[in-house]
């Protein structure tokens, strides 16, 4: 007959590991929450990134101590661990690397959806910049895919008229910001800095997107003269800062 404690004898042994392993799981759901506030003004494509890496980070951890507390020797764990995430990062190299591209072409690339460009030897409009490529459509009516890392690695030429005045700037919002507010603070703002910019083009903010937990908007202004941009940049962000500080400090 099984009593309790054959039962407890049974997996004595064991104890200790099963303990880890539920301490691992409580721990992996409050270091996803706390990533996911700490990150929640960034777009929901890196907040799910972040959060799911955290995860991944815990339970590593806690499996390594689990098995150790099961007698596996560490050293060969550690070994297993580290040749798994060479493996990983080499077979996701190539759309690391796009994705990470896509978030620098975001900020210092001068062109955007519906610009005319060309880039390792190809020409188009661009119809859409996704996480992995962006496609043009070509004159002979070809979809065109061309990976975000060479918009960074090579050459890319804006053939749109007047491409140089714009200065492009994408903006994350918390889910909960007063949009319309948002928009009429920035606005003034930016009023203080017409005589850097072109008249006959109001400053334009537009949404890529909108969850509950966040806010995308592309922000453009048109320059008055070319060599204005880095100044201009640099003033716009400086503004930009200020006015989500404010809205930060109403929200409160």
């Amino acid at each position: 007959m099984i009593t309790a404690s054959t039962v407890l004898k049974l997996i004595a042994p064991y104890l200790s590991a099963l303990v880890i392993i539920l301490i691992t799981v409580i721990l992996a759901w409050v270091v996803s929450l706390v990533i996911g506030r700490l990150v929640r003004q960034s777009s929901p494509q890196m907040a799910g990134a972040a959060r799911r890496l955290g995860v991944v980070v815990v339970a590593l951890i806690g499996g390594t101590l689990a098995l150790q507390a099961l007698g596996v020797s560490p050293g060969i764990l550690l070994l297993v661990i580290a040749l798994l995430g060479v493996t990983i990062l080499v077979a996701l190299w190539a759309p690391l690397s796009n994705y990470g591209s896509k978030y620098f072409s975001d900020i210092y690339t001068p062109f955007k959806v519906g610009d005319t460009i060309k880039v390792q030897g190809y020409t188009g409009k661009v119809i859409e910049i996704n996480p992995m490529t962006t496609i043009l459509l070509s004159d002979e009516e070809q979809l065109i895919s061309i990976p975000n890392v060479a918009m960074i690695r090579d050459v890319v030429v804006n053939m749109s008229p007047q491409a140089w005045k714009e200065v492009v700037i994408p903006i994350s919002l918390a889910g909960n910001v007063d949009l319309p507010a948002f928009e009429s603070d920035l606005r003034k703002s930016l009023a203080k800095l017409r005589l850097r910019l072109d008249r006959r083009f109001p400053p334009v903010l537009t949404t890529k997107s909108r969850t509950a937990q966040s806010t995308e908007l592309t922000l453009i202004v048109m320059l008055r003269r070319p060599e204005d941009r880095d100044a201009v940049t640099l003033e716009v962000n400086k503004r930009l800062t200020e006015v989500l500080e404010q809205a930060r400090g109403a929200k409160r």
